[in-house]
């Protein structure tokens, strides 16, 4: 087997996936650490917010003008504050939203975008947490064209005591 080369394993299209969980904010230090190993290369947020969920809201809200833009404007202050304040200079973020089915929104992206790396956090142990976001992990994992950084948040615990 040919050994690798060092152009096929620098990631110059990164995707970063969040749900805007703790585990997803502690994974967001990796994707920016991964983009600025290689000057140019391009850094994309992924938010997907679930059609149930969308739809949902809609109905539930539906004298409220404008609930798209509003509810657009509220992620954006979100992202601003929990990732954009920590890019550094010279580090563009493309932000994009989408509804549908997590998993297959980011497969999807991922093959548009043509990206070289996914990265995303992972959920805890509990039952509740891997229905709600491991099970989406899993997923893109196995059906993923790239590759597939996942961070638990248990490395952080790990990363405190060196």
């Amino acid at each position: 087997m040919d050994p690798v080369e060092p152009r096929q394993t620098t990631f110059e299209r990164i995707l970063f996936c969040t749900d805007f969980s703790e585990n997803a904010d502690f994974a967001f230090s990796f994707a920016v650490d991964a983009a600025t190993r290689r000057q140019g290369s391009q850094l994309y947020l992924l938010h997907v917010v679930p059609e149930s969920e969308a739809q949902f809201w809609k109905t539930y809200i539906y004298e409220v003008d404008d609930v798209d833009a509003k509810a657009k404007r509220d992620i954006d202050e979100r992202i601003d504050r929990a990732h954009r304040s920590r890019l550094p200079e010279g580090l563009e973020l493309k932000v994009e939203f989408r509804i549908g089915r997590d998993y297959q929104e980011i497969l999807g992206f991922a093959r548009e975008r043509q990206v070289d790396l996914i990265v995303m956090g992972r959920q805890g142990h509990s039952a509740l947490e891997k229905a709600l976001f491991g099970n989406v992990t899993e997923k893109v994992v196995r059906k993923a064209d790239c590759a597939v950084l996942v961070v638990p948040l248990s490395y952080r615990k790990r990363l405190g005591n060196i």
